[in-house]
């Protein structure tokens, strides 16, 4: 694999829920996500629900707290390994949604993290056939990680 991967892990003080990933399973969905990527510096942050919320806002116009944020960086020339970008989890909203949704906690951490690091590469999701792309992709990663379908109910369209 051609992916490199640093990351910044900062779980913060307050213990995090049953079901919050480790490093080593975060960086092997990074590796997962990026594929053939060159890779990259990949900071995480663990967020609580009103910091999560807060970027939500602030970043997203967008109210209430939230599953991943992904902020892509700007290329810098000259740093080997070149940052990717940051992700925002939110430990608490992943929990539930995983509970509501039917999923095992590690398929939905893993989903949320596969999604969100395709995001910082460069897919989307703003229109039909971004979406496509982008939900082919993750069908795609997933699977080989062993996970189900994160999108049951969507039809699938071939890669």
């Amino acid at each position: 694999m051609n992916a490199r991967v640093e990351l910044e892990f900062d779980p913060g003080e307050a213990p995090l829920p049953v079901g919050t990933p480790d490093e080593v399973r975060l960086r092997g969905w990074i590796e997962a996500a990026l594929g053939d990527h060159p890779g990259g510096t990949v900071s995480i942050r663990l967020v609580d629900e009103a910091e999560s919320a807060a970027l939500n806002q602030q970043w997203r116009q967008r109210s209430g707290a939230t599953n991943v944020l992904s902020f892509p960086a700007a290329p810098l020339p000259g740093i080997d390994p070149a940052p990717l970008g940051d992700l925002a989890l939110c430990s608490s909203v992943i929990a539930r949604e995983a509970v509501e949704q039917g999923k095992t906690a590690e398929a939905h951490w893993a989903h949320m993290v596969v999604h969100g690091v395709l995001h910082l590469i460069g897919y989307d999701h703003q229109d039909a056939t971004e979406a496509d792309t982008m939900e082919s992709h993750e069908r795609a990663i997933l699977a080989r990680l062993g996970h189900p379908d994160p999108y049951p109910d969507e039809p699938a369209t071939p890669t």
